[in-house]
């Protein structure tokens, strides 16, 4: 049977688009482009929501707000947000009706043309982003027309229906993105690692790794996974792939066949040479890759990986690994201060990412805390004790990393600062600074969500990086980067 014009089948069909936001408005707008009839659902009624709603009422789209809960009469499709947690009444709704439920990433795929781009996709806790934006660097380097798209920030719709001809899209999918996905089919795939997060969403450690591993689902060539990490292999084991795609371990270690690995200061290949048994390629080096602590050493092999899965040349590798820079917030180097580092990593913001930056730094003034959502501290405050020259914790939930500290780092002396306000990450950077001797680094790795004193992670790193550029100012022999 051909296959008509794509999207002809939502031509009238009654579809409900649940939320508004990044994801809900992009997805609206396409459907109606398609002729389908969207009403759109949103819980929230504010200013903003009612601004959003009028755009999309000029398109012919119904708004409901205030109102998510009940599923509008005659649904025949339901494309929800990520954000929208599946036990909300509208999904048992739509389950008890027998109405299908995608996500935007789900409706992006099905929307895929004839001869469109292949997918090369990463997931995991902690490290996607980097992963995804050094695998889109090293496929340009590449001569590839591609992308960083997904949960990275651009829409997967837009890049899917804009008419860009892509050769291959380097795709970031969240937990939440692959919930709803089911029919998603990609190239080659990764899943970098897997730690406790979102649990209040997905309900439990085992669904919310089930829902990780939907990302190798018929794979075609390469399902990567971490062999530090053997929950990643074992969603390997369990995915259903096509015949002869083959599972591609990564490893800061020397590498088996069928491996990436670390030798003597190099990245190198032993899965995708002609003799695995026998053979190594060499891609990089640890040099090459910016910053080069060891989980940003995981990522980049991870993207290697995907590269080489695609076809990409070492010497692409090589090149593009070069010419990535990391976005900010992610382990950036802000100044040297008094023969002190200062680094900002405020990104980590759960204790799997806080435990990776800790470890890239010996001695440590870790300053940490925020909004625990739920965590607890006492395996990452054990295993990082012997690395920590004192402690200054911030925000809601620092009295849960202090009793860890107590617990686990009795000698480490603490900073226990109990203000929210504007000041208080100055004051945080400037007891640090009072803590710290020569050859220390002062790491904000905070193992904390952020809003419960800043807007964002990213409001967070701008106030440390300020402040230190503040302490730098008072010491000419500061060097900034």
């Amino acid at each position: 049977m051909t296959r008509g014009p794509v999207g002809e089948e939502f031509a009238g069909k009654r579809v409900t688009v649940a939320g508004l936001g990044v994801s809900g408005i992009p997805a609206a707008r396409v459907l109606r482009s398609l002729g389908a009839r969207v009403t759109v659902v949103n819980d929230g009624d504010d200013e903003r929501a009612r601004r959003q709603a009028a755009e999309l009422e000029e398109l012919g789209a119904a708004v409901r707000l205030g109102d998510g809960a009940t599923l509008p009469e005659g649904t025949e499709l339901v494309v929800t947000t990520p954000g929208w947690r599946p036990d909300k009444p509208l999904f048992a709704a739509a389950a008890a009706a027998g109405v299908p439920v995608w996500g935007d990433v789900e409706l992006a795929w099905r929307l895929r043309g004839p001869g469109a781009a292949p997918w090369l996709a990463v997931t995991g806790t902690n490290g996607k982003t980097t992963t995804v934006r050094m695998l889109a660097s090293v496929l340009e380097a590449a001569g590839l027309r591609t992308a960083a798209v997904g949960n990275i920030g651009v829409s997967l719709l837009d890049a899917v229906l804009g008419g860009e001809p892509y050769d291959v899209l380097a795709v970031e999918l969240s937990s939440y993105q692959l919930h709803w996905s089911s029919s998603v089919r990609p190239h080659s795939a990764a899943v970098l690692n897997l730690a406790p997060d979102h649990l209040d969403w997905h309900g439990s450690m085992e669904a919310y790794a089930a829902d990780k591993g939907r990302i190798y689902e018929g794979n075609q060539v390469a399902c990567v996974y971490n062999t530090a990490d053997p929950l990643t292999e074992e969603l390997v084991r369990r995915a259903d792939v096509v015949e002869g795609c083959r599972a591609i371990g990564f490893t800061l270690g020397t590498p088996a066949p069928s491996q990436l690995g670390v030798v003597d200061g190099v990245l190198v290949d032993r899965a995708f040479v002609p003799d695995r048994r026998r053979q190594a390629q060499e891609l990089a080096e640890v040099a090459d890759v910016d910053p080069p602590a060891p989980h940003n050493i995981a990522n980049a092999l991870a993207a290697a990986a995907l590269a080489r899965a695609f076809g990409v040349e070492p010497g692409a590798v090589r090149d593009g690994l070069r010419a990535f820079r990391p976005d900010p917030h992610r382990i950036e180097h802000v100044a040297d201060v008094g023969e002190v580092a200062y680094v900002d990593d405020s990104k980590a913001t759960n204790t799997h990412a806080a435990e990776a930056s800790l470890k890239a730094y010996d001695p440590v003034v870790w300053i940490a805390g925020g909004l625990a959502k739920g965590a607890v501290f006492d395996e990452l405050v054990a295993g990082a004790a012997k690395r920590l020259r004192a402690a200054v914790l911030i925000g809601a939930d620092r009295w849960l990393i202090r009793e860890a500290l107590a617990r686990h780092a009795p000698d480490v002396p603490v900073v226990d600062l109990d203000r929210t306000d504007t000041g208080a990450m100055a004051a945080a950077v400037g007891e640090a600074a009072r803590l710290a001797r020569p050859g220390d680094t002062v790491l904000l790795a905070p193992a904390c969500a952020s809003m419960d004193m800043f807007t964002d992670y990213h409001a967070r790193g701008e106030a440390f990086a300020a402040a230190v550029r503040d302490l730098a100012a008072d010491r000419p022999a500061a060097r900034e980067r």
